[in-house]
């Protein structure tokens, strides 16, 4: 039987037995891990472990490790990195490329050790001058050249390392004024404008294997949907921008969305989202998820198996070779 069309947190550091059964029977395509979850190496090692022995295959293991305010696992197991925007900021411009690749590499790294093979990064959104700031400092820049480069060295880092990129938030949530986990953003420039700058980006990048949708709305698209839950903003993701891999939404649980937690989930599913994503490890939010999502097939399914066969062993590296050179890079020591 096909699995679940969605994506779901955990309770906690270790999976209980009745959880483990939960899962079992609930059976998604993967998961999502939170600073609710990590407690030291070993015990993250073990619990995705145990989270892919729970449906019995190799499910993706997802975690938001951005750097950043957004870095779920952090010191002192592991390392601390700048925001995004601040890195880039600090970087000289002909190096950045390289020192982005660098800082993903070495986060890969630091991710398969403990079992995680996908990281929701890169943020591919363009910081404008009133971008709200719980997104802002996340993004690589205010211009699309820029932010497509980096977020290019990003995604390429990830992969060397054996961990497949998510990019986000697709059609673009740089506009944004208000904080989507709170309220709902509207966007009213038209796709013409949009062309040019928050989707060039991401239909620079439109061949990574997975994407994230953004919950806000574009006012000439669709008024009265945001993006995750409105069959046209995800046709303009497909056909205008061109993504063709596994969409996925934004955690239905935040607050820019509205109708129980199955309508959201349902809505997604039936506007052209391919997984419902629900990240706050409720039993019975994540049991109404997965009834109102249903199954992964048809082109989803293609779609998801095409995302997993990205996944690949990991470049060897020297570690401490790789970190000398991002620090060196950060100072500006190293320019060419």
């Amino acid at each position: 039987m096909a699995a679940s069309a969605t994506i779901l947190g955990c309770e906690g550091v270790t999976l209980g037995a009745d959880e483990a059964a939960f899962f079992r029977e609930a059976d998604p395509f993967g998961f999502i891990l939170f600073a609710r979850n990590v407690d030291t190496p070993d015990q993250l090692r073990r619990l995705t472990g145990d989270l892919r022995a729970a449906v019995g295959r190799d499910a993706p293991v997802l975690v938001d490790q951005e750097g950043g305010r957004v870095q779920r696992l952090r010191a002192p197991h592991w390392r601390e990195w700048l925001p995004p925007l601040d890195q880039v900021a600090r970087t000289a411009p002909e190096a950045m490329e390289r020192a982005v690749w660098l800082r993903y590499r070495l986060i890969a790294a630091e991710l398969a050790a403990v079992g995680i093979d996908a990281d929701c990064a890169p943020t591919a959104d363009i910081a404008g001058p009133d971008t709200h700031p719980f997104l802002r400092n996340r993004c690589f820049g205010t211009f699309p050249g820029p932010v497509t480069a980096a977020a290019r060295a990003c995604a390429e880092g990830l992969l060397a390392g054996g961990v497949l990129p998510v990019m986000k938030h697709l059609p673009g949530h740089g506009r944004a004024v208000v904080d989507s986990h709170l309220h709902l953003p509207r966007v009213t420039a038209q796709p013409e404008e949009l062309d040019a700058t928050d989707f060039a980006p991401f239909a620079a990048l439109a061949d990574l294997p997975m994407a994230m949708t953004a919950h806000i709305i574009f006012d000439a698209v669709d008024p009265a949907r945001p993006a995750t839950a409105s069959p046209a903003v995800v046709a303009l993701i497909r056909d205008r921008i061109g993504f063709g891999g596994l969409l996925l939404t934004d955690d239905l649980s935040m607050q820019a969305l509205s109708g129980t937690i199955g309508e959201r989930a349902g809505a997604a599913i039936a506007a052209g989202c391919d997984i419902a994503l629900h990240c706050n490890g409720e039993r019975a939010e994540m049991a109404d998820v997965v009834a109102a999502a249903g199954r992964l097939d048809g082109a989803a399914a293609d779609r998801a198996a095409a995302a997993l066969a990205r996944r690949k062993p990991a470049d060897t590296i020297d570690t401490a070779l790789l970190e000398a050179e991002f620090e060196a890079l950060l100072k500006g020591h190293v320019h060419g």
